[in-house]
């Protein structure tokens, strides 16, 4: 399987054809089906994740619940492992499909809609019919955050409002995701005292920098640390803190009793994709140097950290991690393509450089850029200055014209971006 769709007319070097590889590599490793049937298993009545065990015969009913951009796919992954052992289930996905035993929802992303809450209601109801009988098995991933919404006294519109604002002014996921648990009535551990008395096993994909497990799609099975305190701190920090405007926070549950029953597995993370790149990198010849498994900062300043990486010939770095962007100009890109656009003006002649989201989606239908020689030469030759288009948040466009996005469509993946430097001799 080939995930980058365009691979043939980009790689038209050998340089663009290995970094390439190395990033198909990548997603290979993240695939979700790959990710779940490695690490999820019966055997009899015995379910099997990772180190932990679970006898199927002891609970009267088995409901699966997913959310976030794996959501569809880890679903029907899920229906093969467990067959008709699954009585009813709930998936909210932003892409469309269907499922045997599970309902499936099509939501929207970035922002939450009418279309999220009313199938998020589904899964509220599904949790308040389970009893201590009953196991509840739940994929969490990236995306979870505007696809599973229900607002605590306040409207869509203004989970919507405050949620661009802040993603607008660059704020981080942790900030951003500990507001909309304060927002929510259902996230910040809230999903698993709904859950409460039932056995749930909520399995994690994480799209989070340092893979805190409370920060994946706003933590809704996981205990929250975060306080009303911490969400007012951050909209004041962003000017958009008005206690006669403001929707009412909520205090996420504390009480352990809430998630005594709940076992949050890490099953999949960014650091899956960067070890199978590595090794990819290295059967192609080509010598690894550590990279940062935590990027984080403005898009267009660490594109230029990157470029201006001093790395020797027949090297290459990869690094995974999130960055943000100052949303001031009124083009169209993602992150990850301003990041690439960054990097164009300082990149070396004998150097590529990658970013890609893992979920195949950068704010539009590419997944990132790629950024070298060939780009810059043909930016000039069609007088396109990038520093114009980074001002203009206009990274799409300009890639779209000097022909360096990567399409790969919805991976069914998501475990943050992937960076890759390479430099050949």
């Amino acid at each position: 399987m080939t995930y980058i769709r365009n691979f043939g007319k980009l790689a038209t070097n050998p340089g663009r054809r290995d970094a390439l590889n190395i990033l198909e590599a990548g997603y290979e490793a993240i695939n979700t089906e790959r990710i779940m049937l490695s690490k999820i298993k019966i055997e009899g009545d015995e379910l099997i994740i990772k180190n932990k065990s679970y006898d199927l015969s002891i609970y009267k009913n088995i409901y699966f619940i997913g959310v976030g951009k794996c959501a569809l796919e880890a679903g029907r992954v899920m229906e093969i492992i467990m067959g008709d052992r699954i009585r009813d289930g709930v998936v909210i996905d932003n892409v469309k499909g269907t499922l045997e035993r599970i309902r499936t929802y099509y939501g929207t992303h970035p922002w939450p809609s009418e279309k999220n809450i009313s199938a998020t209601k589904e899964i509220m109801e599904l949790l308040e019919r389970s009893t201590e009988d009953d196991l509840i098995i739940v994929v969490i991933s990236g995306g979870g955050s505007a696809l599973m919404c229900m607002p605590y006294e306040s409207s869509c519109q203004d989970l919507i409002d405050i949620s661009r604002t802040m993603t607008k002014k660059g704020a981080d996921i942790y900030e951003l995701n500990t507001v909309r648990k304060h927002l929510s009535a259902i996230k910040g551990g809230q999903m698993a005292q709904m859950a409460y008395p039932a056995e749930t096993i909520s399995l994690l994909f994480s799209d989070v920098l340092g893979d805190d497990i409370s920060v994946i799609a706003s933590g809704p099975t996981v205990k929250d640390g975060t306080t009303v305190y911490d969400a007012e701190e951050i909209l004041k920090k962003y000017g958009i803190f008005n206690k006669d405007n403001l929707p009412p926070l909520r205090t996420t549950p504390k009480e352990d009793k809430w998630f005594e029953r709940v076992a949050n597995i890490l099953i999949a993370t960014n650091s899956d994709a960067i070890e199978a790149m590595e090794v990819e990198a290295r059967e192609l010849g080509y010598e690894t140097v550590p990279g940062n498994k935590k990027v984080s900062g403005k898009a267009r300043i660490v594109g230029e950290q990157f470029a201006k990486t001093n790395l020797l010939p027949g090297r290459v770095q990869i690094s995974g991690g999130e960055t943000t962007v100052d949303i001031k100009g009124s083009g169209e890109g993602g992150r990850n393509q301003e990041t690439a656009l960054g990097a164009l003006s300082h990149i070396s002649d004998n150097a590529v450089f990658i970013a890609a989201g893992s979920d195949g989606i950068d704010n539009t239908d590419a997944a990132g850029a790629i950024c070298d020689k060939e780009i810059k030469e043909r930016a000039e030759k069609l007088h396109l200055d990038p520093n114009q288009f980074i001002s203009d948040n206009d990274s799409y466009n300009f890639f779209a014209r000097v022909g360096g996005q990567i399409m790969t469509g919805p991976t069914g993946s998501n475990v943050s971006d992937l960076y890759i430097l390479l430099t050949y001799k």
